[in-house]
């Protein structure tokens, strides 16, 4: 079986939420060479982004969305222990990335999804979960400033997004702006909303949200 193969099957795990046949598919294509992130990216993404859009579309619905991150979560139990391992004690990684869902938001499936990528490649996850206030971000920041940190929020709805601009502005009043890149992400976040706030970048996808995190590190 090829690789491209090994990793068609995995994506298809995750569409069908076959939870025992994607840590199967995960072990295989850890045999066959491929590397953790390999398998992220181009196995297990691929197949959350399909259950995002069929979810977005209507055409299932929670309990397949929720079986689907069980089969996602079966193959990270595999990769997770294997990448730690393979970072090393004295490696920074990419940075701290503190991730979220603006305040007023609970829709969690893609930050959950970006929060798991982000982690994938590198990055060490302080994941503050769904509704977060400003306050709270602001504290977050400040606590780890000094640390080498991207801020990374969700939002579904426009009146959440919204609260992203008071995000951008309550850090600069704190004196923290430059402490840390800011990546927005969600359905109604676009390039322009992006540049009009003072934020660093956005992203397409959860695959996309990992390249773009690592190029604003660098």
């Amino acid at each position: 079986m090829s690789n491209q193969e090994i990793l068609d099957k995995l994506k298809d795990t995750i569409v069908n939420q076959n939870i025992n046949g994607c840590a199967e598919a995960t072990q295989e294509a850890l045999d066959a060479g491929l590397t953790p992130v390999e398998i992220i990216n181009d196995g297990l993404s691929p197949g959350m982004k399909v259950i995002g859009d069929k979810f977005e579309a209507a055409e299932i619905y929670l309990p397949q969305i929720m079986m689907s991150a069980k089969a996602m979560n079966a193959a990270m139990e595999i990769l997770l222990p294997i990448m730690e391992a393979e970072k090393g004690e004295a490696d920074e990684g990419a940075g701290l990335a503190i991730t979220y869902v603006q305040e007023g938001d609970i829709h969690d499936i893609g930050h959950r999804l970006v929060t798991t990528m982000l982690g994938a490649n590198g990055f060490k996850i302080v994941d503050l979960g769904v509704d977060v206030p400003n306050d709270t971000l602001v504290e977050e920041v400040a606590k780890n400033k000094g640390k080498k940190m991207l801020l990374v929020g969700s939002a579904l709805m426009t009146t959440s997004m919204l609260g992203q601009k008071d995000t951008v502005e309550m850090l600069s009043e704190e004196g923290l702006r430059e402490s840390v890149k800011i990546m927005f992400g969600g359905a109604p976040v676009s390039d322009k909303w992006i540049e009009e706030i003072g934020a660093d970048a956005t992203a397409e996808n959860a695959a996309d949200a990992a390249r773009v995190a690592l190029n604003l590190m660098k």
